[in-house]
C-alpha cells in the first residue's frame, strides 16, 4: 500500500483569511498545501506569487509547500519560490528551454523538482529525466481555472507513469490535480497516483477533517 498524500489546493481557499484557512486544513490532515501559480500567459488566470509563500511560513506554516508553476518562462521564478520556503517546485516542460537545467536549478536551490504533464501532453519527456525528478504531476483538466471536470482519459496516463517509476524502482511521488474529489478519489489510486490535489472538494466542504478522512478511506479501499 503506497503512502498517501492529500494536498488541499489553496487556490479555493477563502484568500481573505488564507493563514486561517491553511491552518484549518493542516489540522484537518492535510500532507501538502498546493500552490497553484499562475501568470495569464502560460495559462488565462493570474494568481499568486512567492509573496504569498513567504506570508504564510511567516505566518507560521511548518506544512511542505507543493508550487505548481503555470508560468513561462520558469527559471526567473524559481529561486524566488525556493527563497519564499516552497518545498516541491513543479514545472511543464513545455514552458521552459531546457526541461534538465530547470531541474537541475530547482534541486540546486534547496527544493524537490517535479515535471507537470497537461492532459494532451506525451509523456516522453520522462525518459531522459526521470533520475532528476522527485515528483510527477499529471493534470486531470486543463490549467486555468479551478472547479473543472475530472478528464477519466488521463486514467490510463497514470498507470503508464506509474509503470515508468516502479520499473527504474526510483522514489517519485505521482500526484494528481483536477477534478479530484471523494467519488473519483478511488479509481485516481487504482490507477497508481499517491498525491491527490484537491481544491473545491476540500475548501468547499463543510467540514475539512471529514473530506480529508473521507478520501483516505477510499483510497485505502483502491
Amino acid at each position: 500500500m503506497r503512502d498517501c498524500w492529500i494536498a488541499p489546493s489553496i487556490l479555493s481557499a477563502d484568500f481573505a483569511r488564507l493563514g486561517e484557512e491553511v491552518d484549518a486544513v493542516v489540522a484537518a490532515g492535510a500532507d501538502l498545501i498546493h500552490f497553484d501559480v499562475m501568470d495569464n500567459h502560460y495559462v488565462p488566470n493570474l494568481t499568486i506569487g512567492p509573496l504569498v509563500c513567504e506570508a504564510l511560513r511567516k505566518h507560521g506554516v511548518k506544512a511542505p509547500i507543493d508550487v505548481h508553476l503555470m508560468v513561462k518562462p520558469v527559471d526567473r521564478i524559481v529561486p524566488d519560490f525556493a527563497a519564499a520556503g516552497a518545498t516541491y517546485i513543479s514545472f511543464h516542460p513545455e514552458a521552459t528551454e531546457h526541461v534538465d537545467r530547470t531541474l537541475q536549478l530547482i534541486r540546486e536551490r534547496g527544493c524537490k523538482s517535479g515535471l507537470v504533464f497537461n492532459p494532451a501532453t506525451p509523456l516522453d519527456w520522462l525518459e531522459h529525466v526521470l533520475e532528476k525528478v522527485d515528483l510527477v504531476l499529471l493534470m486531470s483538466v486543463n490549467p486555468g481555472f479551478g472547479g473543472q471536470q475530472f478528464i477519466e482519459s488521463v486514467l490510463p496516463k497514470i498507470a503508464t507513469v506509474r509503470s515508468l517509476i516502479d520499473r527504474a524502482g526510483l522514489k517519485i511521488r505521482l500526484e494528481v490535480d483536477g477534478g479530484v474529489k471523494v467519488a473519483n478519489i478511488r479509481s485516481i489510486a487504482s490507477a497508481g497516483a499517491d498525491t491527490f490535489v484537491a481544491g473545491s472538494a476540500i475548501f468547499g466542504a463543510a467540514d475539512y477533517a471529514a473530506t480529508i478522512s473521507a478520501m483516505r478511506r477510499e483510497v485505502a479501499n483502491a
